[in-house]
């Protein structure tokens, strides 16, 4: 699959998990996605919370492996 037609999937995820992130004062950019690597910046109190690894493997992760074909890893940019 390529980036061009993953793009609209992960989105739709991002979107799905946002209200979560928002209600806790953060958000979530989707930045770059590269051979099945979706690379996303944490922002708001999201880029500073101790739980954040949690929230992006826990959390995005696992709905992108659900949801997205030729989803390989997610990787968090600063």
């Amino acid at each position: 699959m390529t980036t061009e037609t993953m793009e609209p999937q992960v989105q739709e995820v991002l979107d799905k998990l946002r209200p979560f992130l928002l209600r806790d004062g953060g958000d979530v950019e989707l930045v770059d996605i590269e051979d099945g690597v979706v690379k996303v910046r944490l922002m708001g109190a999201c880029g500073s919370c101790p739980s954040s690894t949690i929230t992006l493997k826990a959390g995005i992760e696992r709905a992108l492996l659900e949801e997205v074909p030729g989803f390989t890893e997610l990787e968090q940019v600063f």
